[in-house]
């Protein structure tokens, strides 16, 4: 077996233990804290990421995510742990498992001072005296802890497991002000975050960011604990250079009523990530941001009611097929165009125009003469207004060329009237 112990840099910042912890676990599932520190075991695994050098390469590659940390590595998770606390007091490691000082081991650590007066100052010389004695004299404890740290007796500890969603706080380095000040401990959340999806295979689709108020009143006024907002992606992403641009369009335009002291980010909505689509076609490949995210950087800037994308709809009345809805909530997707749809005019007026109408003749520009065949329309009959009863044509104008216009028959007696809904370019 092969035990790594990583001592973090930061022990009293529990949001920085546990992302530590999830980190480990995309390496290994036998991860545990022990003392102060994460072990590792990665005998098993170490293999599958190319060798034991570079497993602890990755292992320590987090980026700006999260605060280095100082490792060290054995046969047991005990001794894993005292060759960590040798290196970071900057003594030499010993040949033997039985050189290392008798502090290094945690359960020898309240008898140090006896054990030292009577001359036993390392591993080896307390593993040396009578069993029996040292287990009356100083607890069973510390001779078990012995035998698991020699490899003599099995080892127990608490796995570390990943949760089901992301849930981080963390204190800020000064109180923010603003809102955009909060975006230097956002950044490092997001990261973090980031190694969560990965470790979960998920992509994320909204997230909720809450910071604490520093204060409980201002101008006699009572104040919440605490303000959030939230931030939706149109599809699920672990990238999070596109969440970051996001979050930050989103606290540019946030103001916070009190100065903050904390910021947390959780999860809202999380899909199974299926991986980055890829194609060997160069026009699936350009570089720079995408569309869709552009759309929602976008949107956050100038409003979602001013970016807009057009919904198709199937209904068979022309002016019922699409609709203009805000473009972060509403993804444009292309539908077959059907055979009748090949002869609608390329531009459809917003409302039809009934037209004068001499001896059954519609006249737009003078008298309109028809070029094909009734294309008809019923349709809408759930509707209170009734149902849609209309024959369309294209016709000619001797003004205005092509146009398409459609002759409203009417359910009950009446005579017909005439409507000019789009124009041909």
């Amino acid at each position: 077996m092969y035990w790594i112990a990583l001592s973090l840099s930061r022990h009293d910042d529990d949001g920085e233990r546990t992302v530590w912890g999830w980190h480990a676990l995309a390496f290994t599932p036998r991860v545990a804290w022990l003392d102060e520190a994460l072990v590792l075991e990665v005998s098993a695994t170490q293999r599958l990421w190319g060798g034991r050098r570079k497993l602890l390469a990755r292992l320590l590659d987090t980026g700006d995510a999260l605060s280095p940390a100082m490792l060290a590595g054995a046969a047991t998770a005990q001794v894993a742990l005292a060759l960590l606390r040798l290196k970071q007091r900057g003594e030499a490691k010993p040949p033997s498992i039985d050189g290392l000082p008798i502090d290094t081991l945690t359960a020898a650590q309240p008898h140090a001072g006896i054990l030292e007066r009577m001359g036993c100052r390392t591993w080896g010389q307390l593993r040396a005296l009578p069993r029996a004695g040292l287990s009356r004299r100083f607890g069973a404890e510390l001779v078990n802890a012995l035998d698991r740290a020699y490899g003599e007796a099995p080892e127990s500890h608490a796995w570390i497991t990943l949760p089901e969603s992301f849930d981080v706080k963390h204190e800020l380095m000064a109180l923010a002000t603003t809102a955009p000040e909060l975006m230097w401990t956002a950044q490092r959340l997001l990261s973090q975050l980031q190694l969560w999806l990965k470790a979960r295979n998920r992509g994320v689709l909204a997230i909720e960011l809450e910071w604490t108020l520093d204060l409980r009143r201002l101008n006699g006024k009572m104040l919440p604990p605490t303000e959030m907002l939230q931030v939706r992606t149109a599809q699920p992403t672990q990238d999070m250079a596109h969440v970051r641009k996001l979050v930050n369009e989103h606290l540019s335009r946030t103001s916070i009523s009190a100065p903050a002291n904390h910021l947390r980010i959780r999860t809202i909505e999380t899909v199974p990530w299926g991986g980055i689509p890829a194609s060997l076609l160069p026009e699936d490949n350009k570089p720079g941001e995408k569309l869709h995210e552009f759309v929602e950087r976008l949107s956050v800037r100038l409003g979602e009611n001013n970016v807009l994308v057009c919904v198709e709809h199937e209904d068979h009345r022309p002016e019922q097929m699409e609709e203009w809805k805000p473009a972060r909530s509403h993804a444009a997707g292309a539908t077959p165009c059907a055979a009748s749809e090949a002869l609608y005019p390329t531009w459809l007026l917003p409302q039809p125009i009934e037209l004068e109408t001499k001896s059954d003749v519609p006249h737009y520009g003078g008298p309109l003469r028809r070029l094909t065949r009734l294309y008809r329309v019923e349709t809408a009959w759930w509707e209170e207004g009734g149902p849609a009863c209309r024959d369309y044509f294209i016709a000619r104008s001797s003004e205005a060329g092509l146009v398409w216009i459609f002759r409203e028959r009417p359910v009950g007696e009446g005579a017909s009237r005439w409507y000019l809904q789009g124009l041909y370019a």
